[in-house]
């Protein structure tokens, strides 16, 4: 049964939202403040193990968004946030920092247990054809999709689930663009307003965590593509060569 961390000060949220997680066989933990949700994901053992976590924004100790912050230090746990209705910014922050999705407060029940339950299913879909679980080595870049990591030059890095599920699905036809639309039914599923935006900020993300690689490729109007030399038996298969060159914004 997947277990979810919320952490929010409201202490008459917890017990009715639990029990109706309860009805979505989820487990639902409440911790009131950020030292207690915490400390709480760090204990470590598989029993403790958390899936997904929920950051209210305004919290006591630190804001949600420093401890958005912290977790992405530590772990690829999914993040919720809980933001203002209508505050943009907040939500563009959010994601900035690495936060995987956004409910505006007030929300309804069944609305964050169906965010939720989107991020799980993300996290824990596997092709299961060979070619989808094969790793993808490219010329300066490894992806495994089975372990769900990435090695730069060498070095691993670390990535969010929104950020590994987006490089994987370029990754997998490299030099294909991939168009707004076409990224975010892969990665969300169901529609919201700032998701057009969520995927530039996903990209400006990866791209810093990939530098000094320039494998990721703007073609105006268009969308995004992989433009990395794919090595395979020994071949080098550049998608910029094959496809005459692209451009990068």
């Amino acid at each position: 049964m997947p277990r979810i961390l919320l952490i929010d000060d409201d202490a008459q949220l917890g017990p009715p939202l639990a029990a109706y997680f309860q009805r979505f066989d989820m487990t639902l933990v409440h911790a009131l403040r950020p030292s207690e949700g915490l400390a709480l994901l760090r204990v470590g053992g598989q029993a403790e193990r958390f899936d997904c976590a929920i950051l209210d924004v305004m919290l006591p100790e630190m804001d949600g968004f420093e401890l958005c912050r912290t977790l992405r230090k530590e772990s690829d746990i999914p993040i919720i946030m809980l933001t203002a209705r209508g505050d943009v910014m907040d939500r563009v922050v959010g994601l900035e920092l690495g936060a995987d999705d956004y409910v505006p407060k007030p929300f309804e029940p069944r609305e964050l247990v169906a965010r939720v339950q989107t991020v799980l299913r993300r996290r824990a879909t596997t092709a299961p054809a060979a070619t989808a679980s094969a790793r993808l080595v490219f010329d300066g870049l490894v992806i495994d999709p089975a372990t769900r990591t990435v090695q730069r030059q060498g070095e691993p890095v670390e990535l969010t689930s929104t950020e590994f599920d987006l490089l994987h699905l370029l990754a997998r036809e490299a030099g294909k663009v991939f168009n707004r639309d076409d990224i975010l039914n892969h990665l969300r599923g169901h529609e919201a307003e700032l998701y057009t935006r969520a995927v530039d900020i996903v990209i400006s993300r990866l791209r810093k965590k990939l530098e000094p690689l320039d494998c990721i490729k703007t073609l105006r109007n268009a969308g995004y593509s992989l433009a990395v030399g794919r090595i395979e038996n020994g071949i080098d298969h550049h998608p910029a060569r094959a496809n005459g060159g692209s451009s990068h914004a």
